[in-house]
């Protein structure tokens, strides 16, 4: 099944909310968004927030923000002995 024009997506996507089926409805709302960018029609009044397109070898929770950089000549401290629990002024290692 081809849909042809921006209505028939739309009318497509009203009826698959229709059925709750919600995953479709957003991937034609998609397509709706998509196709008035580049057609033209109705693109200054569309909504295109958190819309882009996936890009290769970006998957998974929180890979869409970037690593920080560490600044030059920075070192990781150095880690603590492990005899060095709780033997603070106020540690009960005393």
């Amino acid at each position: 099944m081809s849909i042809e024009t921006i209505a028939e997506l739309e009318q497509a996507m009203l009826d698959a909310a229709e059925r709750n089926d919600f995953e479709a409805a957003a991937a034609l709302r998609n397509q709706v968004l998509m196709r008035r960018q580049t057609d033209g029609e109705g693109g200054g009044d569309a909504d295109y927030a958190g819309l882009q397109r996936q890009q290769p070898g970006a998957m998974g929770i929180g890979t869409q923000h970037p690593r920080p950089a560490r600044p030059a000549g920075w070192t990781p401290p150095k880690k603590p002995g492990p005899m060095t629990a709780n033997t603070g002024r106020r540690g009960k290692g005393r």
